[in-house]
């Protein structure tokens, strides 16, 4: 693992029984708590989940979705993600989808990942997983920085809300009317209790039971569409991950419904390109790996859905002649615009790994802290997936009863030949493939370390042919780019992005001798450990 010219400040964290790696450290050590009591990497990835409802709440909770990527020796998707209530239909929307509120809500499906994953992995009891989490929600935590920062952030957007769905939440995460400040005690006694519930039942209490029928009571007395039924019918999928060879490794990602698939099409673009014979800090390497991605978000939103209802395959998306034609668009100047081809044929991150298990695994409650609306009694704040369809008419991922909009949060997963070799994730809405994609071609074309690969600068495709740059970025670049026809800005200005708009990522990386190496980045509280 050659080490890059800008090696990260952090020391590199090595494991030989065990690692993980998290966005809040917190978390980190619950899932090395439960290595300690004898657990397994399932165990700690699934404590670490529950434990980042609390220590995190701004990007995730018990209200969320989730998927997963296991290797036990060959590897598994998990899709947790729930389908839109049985009422919500088109009608139900005026001209646009309210970025608040219960049209926004579907149904969370992050109790029903970690059920899952423990019963087909899980060593410890399923109750003991729940254990730091719940100490975290009774007795408080110090909030850390980069999280007071998300929820100062959110002060504006929650504060003046009036409707009375709104106002549980508002008690729950703006106790004094603002958000708590770095380093103070913050703790939430509903949130312990409907914790101790799931655990109590094995998480039937939320689909099925006490905490079901609270967000439906809840739900009705509030204009919300979920019911107990919709509620009862959900269940986490067991899905074949896709995968794409990018030069020696092959890249994996959960299929649609999520936008896991854009990445790989990137990489697919990228291929063609010799990326190595420039500098990792050139123009070339940033303009090439931009236009990739860009011609990817092409095809992703036009195509990509709820898989029953997409009309061109992943198999199709995924083709190698198909990603030629793609590459074919990609000159020296920035495309104004890219559109899809014709091809035939808020968010937490986790790793965790031991000797015989490598989890990669990711949960939000989507964009800026989720939906507004907290279960009272509860600490169960539900997401705005909603958000993820469209009304276009006739597009795969318009608005129906019983469909899974479009998801953002994707795990990923690399492998060399039959062996495991990573499991890594970037959060961060539509910055999460081309984070996936940046790190890959950190790991594989610059040979980066992990930590390195992930604490190099960023950029962000945003829209036609507008990219954000992270503040580190070499001013060279910038001039680069603005000559090849890039759109380089932030707000009205030619500026750099605040760094947070560029993900969080990690990485457990296991070595030829099986040695664990795992990062977690700067742009977090996040902390990995191994021993």
């Amino acid at each position: 693992m050659p080490n890059y010219s800008y090696a990260s400040q952090r020391p590199l964290i090595f494991g030989q029984r065990c690692a993980v790696a998290t966005s809040q450290y917190l978390a980190s050590l619950a899932g090395m708590e439960m290595f300690q009591a004898g657990g397994n990497a399932v165990d700690a990835a699934v404590a670490m989940a529950i434990a980042l409802t609390v220590v995190e709440p701004t990007s995730n909770g018990i209200g969320g979705d989730a998927f997963a990527l296991v290797w036990d020796g060959q590897l598994h998707g998990l899709n947790a993600s729930g389908r839109s209530p049985h009422q919500l239909t088109r009608d139900c929307f005026a001209e646009e989808i309210p970025e608040l509120g219960w049209l926004t809500v579907t149904v969370p499906g992050a109790v029903s990942a970690w059920r899952s994953l423990w019963d087909t992995w899980g060593k410890l009891p399923f109750e003991q997983l729940f254990t730091p989490a719940i100490r975290y929600a009774t007795e408080g935590y110090p909030v850390s920085t980069v999280t007071a920062q998300a929820w100062q952030r959110a002060e504006s957007r929650f504060l003046s809300l009036q409707k009375p769905e709104y106002q549980h939440f508002k008690q729950v995460f703006f106790p004094h009317h603002r958000a708590p400040h770095p380093g103070e005690i913050w703790g939430s006694k509903g949130h312990g209790e409907t914790l101790q519930e799931i655990a109590n039942t094995g998480g039937e209490s939320f689909y099925q039971g006490k905490l079901g029928q609270a967000i439906a009571n809840f739900a009705k007395e509030t204009g919300g569409l979920i019911t107990t039924t919709d509620l009862a019918s959900h269940q986490a999928d067991w899905v074949q991950p896709i995968s794409t060879q990018y030069r020696h490794l092959k890249v994996w990602e959960i299929p649609p419904n999520t936008q896991g698939i854009a990445a790989l099409i990137g990489l697919n673009i990228l291929e063609g390109f010799d990326l190595s014979q420039y500098h990792r800090d050139s123009g070339e390497s940033f303009h090439y790996q931009i236009e990739a991605m860009k011609l990817a978000f092409a095809d992703l939103h036009h195509y990509v859905s709820d898989p029953a209802f997409m009309k061109v395959t992943p198999d199709a998306l995924l083709d190698k002649k198909y990603a030629a034609t793609r590459r074919n668009l990609i000159q020296s100047q920035a495309l104004p615009c890219a559109t899809e081809g014709l091809p035939t044929g808020g968010t937490v991150y986790l790793a965790t790994a031991d000797r015989d298990l490598m989890v990669s695994f990711i949960q939000s409650n989507y964009a800026g802290f989720g939906s507004g609306i907290l279960v009272p009694e509860t600490g169960i704040a539900l997401h705005n997936r909603g958000l993820g369809f469209t009304l276009e008419s006739g597009h795969p991922n318009q608005v129906a009863p019983n469909k899974r909009p479009f998801h953002t949060i994707i795990p990923g997963f690399l492998t060399k030949g039959d062996r495991p070799l990573a499991a890594f994730g970037v959060m961060g809405a539509p910055m999460q493939p081309q984070g996936h994609l940046q790190v890959v071609v950190n790991l594989v074309d610059y040979l980066m370390n992990p930590q390195s690969a992930l604490d190099a600068p960023r950029w962000r495709f945003v829209a036609q042919d507008l990219v954000w740059l992270e503040s580190q970025v070499n001013p060279q670049i910038v001039m680069d780019l603005l000559d090849r026809g890039h759109k380089i800005r932030f707000g009205h200005q030619i500026r750099f992005a605040p760094s947070w708009m560029f993900g969080k990522g990690q990485i457990i990386l296991r070595q030829d001798n099986n040695t664990l190496v795992a990062a977690s980045e700067p742009r977090s509280d996040g902390v990995a450990l191994g021993f």
